[in-house]
């Protein structure tokens, strides 16, 4: 009889396991370093989901916030070991989680109440896989609220579903779960940005040198390179036009004449245009933020669409942008990171 029971009880646990431990704001909130590990759906870790939540609210962005790490998590963890004056190589470790969790006593997840206008739309059916077939549609939106309310909370939509099994992100008044990233605004203007092409990161320093923010980035391709040199914002443009230019025959466009594309977050510029001196470059948002600094360019500067719109915060006409090509510069930011931390004009136009 009691062997029966301790085989029962081995199966429930057994199943269990399959299943997966419960995704919560439990798990998440109280998550520790080095805890026993768990499985959790869609193998997503909640201590991970903590750190990127704490590293986008110091504005060491992670990029798209998984739970799974990745290279844009490493990055943006060797920036804050930098900056605070940690040594490590871009792993979670003691010092590091103590360090970020020990200012910040806010909940990395919390509840929000979907409203009217997350669902209102209008959304797509389907964004088009070809630049040219965007330009008869009327606006770029997202192609549904569960992809809206990721980008707002600066999650991808497989983590945002882990997190919500079962409920319906297309009906307001529904009560989710989400990443409570929260940053504040921008405390001081960035007085110079610098663009690193190796590192495949973008960063914005302050009056005194401090380092304000990194965010990660993809810059340039093999056929269509970033600059290198120095430059200066010229405009920030929200929710921009976007118009190609065939003398720049980008890889895939097959189109030989210009055409314009509508505005919206899944317009090929994201959100948010930082237009630069270097003529046709610029910093801009993205439809893919699951693609920043993995995949290459069509030689500017692609953040994702938080991040484009975090910067131009800081930024404002003539802000130096700096180019860093392999090995140059290196030296001053080490010296620089040693030191202590401390909108809108619809409709403007991009052309490419």
């Amino acid at each position: 009889m009691f062997r029966a029971w301790i085989l029962m009880a081995a199966a429930v646990l057994s199943a269990t396991a399959a299943r997966g431990a419960a995704l919560d704001a439990e798990a998440v909130n109280g998550a520790e370093l080095g805890a026993a590990p768990a499985r959790h759906a869609k193998g997503i870790d909640p201590a991970t989901v903590k750190a990127q939540v704490l590293l986008d609210r110091a504005r060491f962005s992670p990029g798209e916030i998984d739970g799974r790490g990745g290279e844009n998590a490493r990055k943006a963890i060797a920036a804050f070991q930098a900056a605070q004056g940690l040594s490590g190589n871009g792993k979670l470790d003691r010092a590091t989680w103590d360090r970020l969790n020990a200012n910040d006593h806010v909940a990395v997840l919390t509840e929000y109440t979907i409203a009217e206008k997350d669902v209102k739309g209008p959304f797509l059916a389907k964004l088009p896989a070809r630049m040219e077939d965007m330009k008869d549609l009327d606006h770029l939106g997202y192609t549904s609220p569960r992809e809206a309310l990721a980008e707002k909370f600066h999650m991808s939509e497989r983590l945002l579903a882990a997190l919500n099994p079962g409920k319906a992100f297309d009906r307001a008044g529904e009560t989710i779960l989400v990443a409570n990233v929260g940053r504040p605004a921008p405390g001081a203007k960035a007085v110079k940005v610098e663009v690193d092409k190796v590192r495949k990161d973008v960063r914005a320093y302050g009056q005194d040198g401090g380092l304000l923010a990194v965010y990660p980035a993809s810059i340039g391709s093999r056929e269509k390179p970033a600059p290198s040199g120095d430059f200066k914002v010229t405009s920030i443009a929200h929710n921009p036009t976007y118009h190609y230019n065939p003398e720049y025959q980008f890889k895939g466009v097959r189109s030989q004449k210009p055409f314009t594309v509508k505005p919206g977050p899944n317009n090929p510029v994201g959100s948010v245009w930082i237009n630069l001196s270097a003529k046709g470059y610029g910093i801009h948002g993205t439809p893919e933020p699951s693609k920043v600094s993995k995949t290459a360019s069509h030689g500017c500067i692609r953040l994702t669409n938080w991040d484009a719109a975090d910067l131009a915060a800081m930024l404002r006409k003539g802000t130096p942008v700096a180019f860093l090509d392999q090995g140059e510069g290196r030296e001053a930011m080490a010296s620089v990171l040693d030191k202590p931390q401390h909108r809108s004009r619809h409709g403007r136009s991009v052309r490419h």
